[in-house]
């Protein structure tokens, strides 16, 4: 009997358009936190606390949402940050963006010590990166679902690319079934 892998959603990233055009420097001065160097970077940086999250505002009205730990998070708070620029004088505001969610990263925990040499040679070489002396961890690329997971030699396994939490559970899922298929769980 196979018991499930439960991940945990560390970072959701997704973008969206809310206007046509922005002024960066307008959004600087009203928006409390936020920061704009144009010399250092294009986007205005804007962080909020609850729920956690920072955006990355952009003159061309698209914005990137980052930190966030659910999907349901980063849609309230881009909600919230589209009714605060309403309210600081941007008439032209979608208050009901249609939101992309770019990757999602989480982790999980397999609980046990794993040997990665045998890890490497049992899933193949063709989808894996292994090189321990430049990175600990194996890098396993996955086609279906089309994520990326890190596995340690801890047992954790960091799970990335994915563009929902389905799809994140499915990778771990895939890792474990493999990894108990090959008697190494």
């Amino acid at each position: 009997m196979c018991v499930k892998t439960t991940i945990e959603i560390v970072n959701v990233v997704a973008s969206t358009k809310l206007a046509e055009a922005f002024d960066l420097l307008k959004i600087e001065a009203e928006l409390e936190g936020a920061a704009y160097n144009k010399k250092k970077f294009p986007g205005l940086v804007y962080r909020v606390t609850a729920p956690k999250a920072a955006f990355l505002i952009f003159t061309s009205g698209k914005i990137v949402c980052t930190g966030s730990k659910s999907v349901e998070d980063v849609r309230a708070v881009i909600n919230t940050l589209a009714k605060t620029l309403k309210s600081i004088g941007f008439d032209n505001i979608n208050l009901e963006p249609e939101i992309h969610v770019q990757n999602i990263v989480a982790s999980a925990d397999l609980k046990t010590d794993l040997n990665l040499n045998a890890v490497a040679l049992g899933l193949g070489l063709e989808n894996i990166e292994y090189e321990p002396e430049q990175f600990p961890g194996l890098v396993y690329r996955i086609k279906v679902p089309k994520v990326v997971v890190l596995i340690f030699s801890s047992g954790k396994l960091v799970i990335t690319g994915g563009k929902s939490p389905e799809e994140c559970e499915e990778g771990a899922q895939s890792v474990k079934t493999q990894l108990e298929n090959m008697g190494l769980l």
